[in-house]
């Protein structure tokens, strides 16, 4: 951090707080309305509240807010097409337009219905918009001709953010709500908060989230607002990491504050700072905590770090570490032992800590990410009693308690623990914690060996592929070793340092149907199979590319290019290789060489057939496919060669 940067952190000198101080003293008056003007505003509220009854009487739940728009800040969109229109009119003849115009245009009322649409299942979110918009458009025109009403989706403008299109969140800012669940405050003090952080700090600030309840579709009118602000502390110089994170915490908790004052929102404004390398850690260390802001949060800024990691959590590339499954294990045996030294109104959140890591860390070990704490009783009891029948139903039912017991104590429903019940939760941790330690050992027991079956059968699938792309169609389990040795080590094609990856495979397999497999081998194993088998895919793929490319004819129509892929029986036909959406058809290969009759195929069809089909070393191509060419992309055609 440079000098002048490191200058915008210090507090305010004692001279600025004063005046400060004084300015807040001077007399707020506000001036009286003229009647004219009170008359309009309680006409104007009249139609907004039969508005309101009439929308919430015809939707009920999907209505989470409606807000009052200032007439220059309306959205134009599909609900309102005119606006395009008006506004390039009234440029066209800015200078001429009439005060009669003016004064209509303003008489318009802006309004802004936001639909809860997480739940719906029997229409998409094309027809759900279209339905919604036809039916409160016609409720606005029945009420008074001059409402003007959009409505908004709650997960498209949860993919606006995604998006990082901001302008919806920055109109519900600048609108005054009729009606409201809390998305709409949140939305409105989030929005505000954000823009005084970036005007102050825009450079350290990573991403600006909105999380909890409010995104998880389990918000009310007292819910918390919880924002997440991750800071940049990667070119620190001037001051410690945790010196920036201390100063610039302290400053955005100061402007949240500042934030409820201005919008007038009471709802609690939870506010997490992280620094990069915390949250770095915190995600490698798997923490749930992290993993549901991942999944569940919605930016509100980004600059490229946030979306990427949730795009990475979605698609599977996330997972927990051993250490990390590890540290969640011990976490409970840590608990367990403190408890016992605690005074007993301690003993809660110990035992509840004691039992819920552990759980977390057996469904880590099973496979999956970390749930959130209320879910995991859930999560425990479909894995594990249901689906693997490896637990009990009475010890998903002493974790469920427990987070039930927490869960009032937190929300104050229950104000303290009897000492009886203090020891039933403390034996109940014991004994759940005992069997979660045998649990584990059952779940690596099967993964043990599910993961030695499976990368025995992986790694002779793969080789007999290989072995079919050399000529050699049909191979035993006993002749593998011998054959990938002759035709792939001994002919240079594979390094033969993979030759004994694979006979240690072999060996696992062996001690496995001895039952004489060890840790030792089962690491042994895996450490050399995933080079393996990424360096024989690699191999058949680039093999297999060089035989496909001697059956494509590349021809360029127009702008586009496209391809036909002549395999044995089947052509396949791609008309524009660079759009979006791939279109594909196929048509069968005539005895004269020719193409018929093209039909719609896909993508997944055009993979089986190249999986299913044996290359010849060379293609010939006759007179007749020539016509179909132009038949096919135009009379314009033309064929490339040694592209």
């Amino acid at each position: 951090m440079t000098k002048k940067q490191s200058k915008s952190l210090q507090p305010k000198s004692v001279k600025a707080l004063k005046a400060n101080e004084e300015q807040k003293q001077l007399p707020q008056e506000m001036p009286k309305l003229p009647p004219e003007m009170e008359k309009k505003l309680k006409a104007l509220k009249t139609k907004l509240d039969s508005f309101k009854e009439k929308v919430l009487e015809k939707f009920g739940d999907y209505i989470v807010g409606i807000t009052l728009l200032p007439p220059d800040k309306a959205l134009k969109g599909e609900n309102r097409p005119q606006d395009t229109d008006s506004k390039n009119s009234e440029d066209k003849s800015k200078d001429n337009k009439s005060s009669d115009d003016k004064s209509k245009g303003d008489q318009k009322i802006s309004l802004l219905v936001l639909v809860d649409d997480s739940d719906s299942k029997k229409m998409s979110k094309e027809e759900l918009h279209q339905k919604f918009s036809e039916i409160i458009k016609k409720i606005a025109e029945d009420v008074d001709k001059e409402i003007q009403s959009q409505s908004v989706l709650l997960t498209d403008l949860w993919q606006t953010c995604y998006d990082a299109k901001y302008d919806f969140n920055t109109l519900i800012s600048v609108g005054a709500p009729i009606y409201d669940t809390g998305m709409l405050a949140a939305i409105k003090i989030a929005e505000i908060h954000k823009t005084m952080v970036l005007k102050k700090f825009e450079k350290y600030i990573l991403s600006y989230v909105l999380a909890g309840s409010l995104t998880q579709g389990k918000a009310t009118p007292t819910s918390d607002i919880d924002v997440w602000i991750v800071i940049d502390d990667t070119d620190v110089k001037k001051m410690t990491r945790a010196e920036l994170k201390d100063k610039l915490r302290a400053i955005i908790i100061g402007m949240g504050g500042e934030a409820g004052e201005i919008t007038g929102i009471k709802n609690k404004l939870n506010i997490q700072v992280y620094i990069l390398t915390d949250f770095w850690d915190s995600l490698k260390e798997a923490n749930p905590i992290i993993f549901t802001l991942l999944r569940d949060g919605v930016p509100f800024y980004d600059r490229g770090i946030f979306m990427p990691w949730k795009q990475l959590l979605r698609m599977g590339r996330i997972k927990p570490s051993r250490e990390a499954i590890d540290l969640f294990m011990s976490t409970g045996e840590q608990s367990l032992s403190r408890i016992k030294l605690k005074l007993k109104e301690m003993g809660m959140e110990d035992t509840y800590y004691s039992i819920l890591t552990p759980s977390q860390a057996a469904i880590m070990l099973y496979g999956l990410p970390p749930p959130t704490p209320r879910e995991t009783p859930e999560v425990l009891e479909e894995i594990f009693v249901k689906k693997e029948k490896m637990l009990e139903q009475e010890y998903v039912n002493i974790l469920r308690k427990n987070v039930e017991i927490r869960k009032k104590i937190e929300h104050g429903d229950k104000k303290e623990l009897s000492g009886t019940e203090l020891d039933e939760l403390l034996t109940n941790s014991e004994k759940f914690l005992k069997r979660i330690r045998e649990l584990f050992t059952q779940i690596e027991e099967k993964h043990n060996e599910k993961s030695i079956l499976f990368l025995y059968d992986e790694i002779i699938t793969i080789i007999r592929d290989v072995l079919k792309q050399e000529g050699i169609e049909r191979a035993q389990d006993a002749e593998i070793v011998k054959l990938f040795e002759d035709e792939l080590i001994s002919t240079g094609k594979v390094p033969a340092r993979y030759l004994r990856d694979l006979n240690e495979i072999i060996e696992a397999k062996r001690k496995y149907d001895l039952k004489k497999l060890t840790k030792n081998d089962i690491e042994k194993a895996r450490k050399g199979s995933g080079d393996l088998i990424k360096f024989l895919i690699e191999y058949m793929q680039r093999k297999r590319g060089r035989e496909l490319e001697r059956a494509k004819i590349k021809v360029k129509h127009g702008e586009k290019y496209g391809e036909v892929i002549l395999l044995e029986k089947v052509a396949f036909v791609i008309h524009d290789l660079d759009a979006k959406e791939t279109k594909i058809e196929k048509a069968p290969i005539t005895a004269n060489g020719s193409l018929g009759v093209l039909e719609d195929s896909s993508l997944e069809e055009f993979e089986k057939a190249l999986v299913s089909t044996k290359f010849p070393s060379r293609v010939f191509i006759k007179e007749p496919i020539f016509e179909d060419m132009k038949r096919i992309f135009g009379r314009d055609v033309e064929v490339l060669v040694h592209y």
